[in-house]
């Protein structure tokens, strides 16, 4: 298992070599390579039990592989979870789970501001117990969360999941902002493929015997994700 933070191929933010993972004693993923670009959004894809989660918590470190990992040298991630064990009554606010954040990673009190502008948290909202706030809202909090780390990537399972479509419509457009303006690069998986059209730049799809990545014009067809999928898909997704 190797997981290092050197320089590599001009260009890339990620590489991974022929990398495979056990998760409780089955073979999630086998010896899975690919490269990300500095810069760019990759979705990642795939029915359930392919191994998305696994894989970004491989990317992150917090789980055992075999095969190597490599970050480009200075690489900061920020990661947002599917789902956070945190008890929504707690008696805070947004702006307190945030300070924590920053008091932690010794960084300025002007970045809570920031972060909250850039996931597109009002200040009012962000004064609101965490216990009263939308599904969407929370999951925003989570990803001014993260970036208060300062990352150069962030990577997030599922960050609409449980979300109402106004939500999940602000999240999306969060994450573009973050990706073209703030120039951060982005990894999510998704299950939306309209979503994955719409705002990847390239789409990792998992299978179960073979994965393949490529633009989304190129991957998001029926011939390539009828095998992973195993029904029939639109040939472009609305």
């Amino acid at each position: 298992m190797s997981s290092s933070s050197r320089d590599m191929s001009a260009g890339d933010v990620l590489e991974v070599d022929h990398l495979s993972i056990l998760f409780d004693k089955n073979r999630v993923l086998t010896d899975l390579s690919f490269h990300v670009a500095r810069g760019s959004s990759l979705a990642i894809i795939g029915p359930n039990g392919a191994g998305k989660t696994v894989l970004c918590k491989a990317l992150i470190g917090s789980m055992q592989f075999e095969g190597r990992i490599r970050w480009a040298s200075g690489t900061r991630i920020g990661y947002v979870p599917q789902q956070l064990d945190l008890e929504r009554d707690l008696p805070i606010t947004g702006y307190d789970f945030l300070r924590a954040r920053v008091k932690l990673g010794g960084s300025g009190g002007a970045d809570v501001s920031r972060v909250l502008d850039l996931v597109g948290i009002s200040a009012d909202v962000a004064r609101r117990p965490i216990g009263t706030l939308s599904g969407g809202q929370f999951q925003r909090l989570l990803m001014a969360f993260a970036l208060a780390g300062n990352p150069t990537v962030l990577v997030l399972d599922e960050p609409t999941a449980g979300v109402d479509k106004p939500g999940q419509e602000q999240l999306n457009e969060a994450l573009r902002r973050l990706n073209e303006t703030e120039g951060l690069t982005v990894l999510f998986v998704s299950h939306e493929l309209s979503v994955v059209h719409r705002y990847s730049t390239s789409v990792l799809c998992l299978g179960s015997n073979q994965s393949c990545m490529g633009p989304p014009r190129t991957i998001l067809t029926r011939d390539l994700l009828h095998d992973p999928y195993g029904t029939p898909l639109s040939e472009r997704p609305a």
